[in-house]
């Protein structure tokens, strides 16, 4: 698990773009809930997928 996979940390999945940025709500364990602006709320194991962080400039 990324160092930024923290709550309020800006991220997004790897394999779905069109879920757009999400926003870490929790971190327990290897879970992460994002809640991602095309997707919702989704939980995510640290494990199988690593996060990318969203840059300022990526933020409209």
């Amino acid at each position: 698990m990324s160092l930024f996979t923290c709550p309020g940390a800006l991220v997004r999945h790897p394999d779905q773009p069109d879920w757009g940025i999400g926003q870490v709500q929790s971190v327990i364990g290897l879970r992460v809930t994002v809640n991602f602006e095309h997707a919702g709320k989704r939980l995510i194991r640290a494990d199988n997928v690593e996060l990318v962080p969203v840059r300022p400039e990526e933020i409209e």
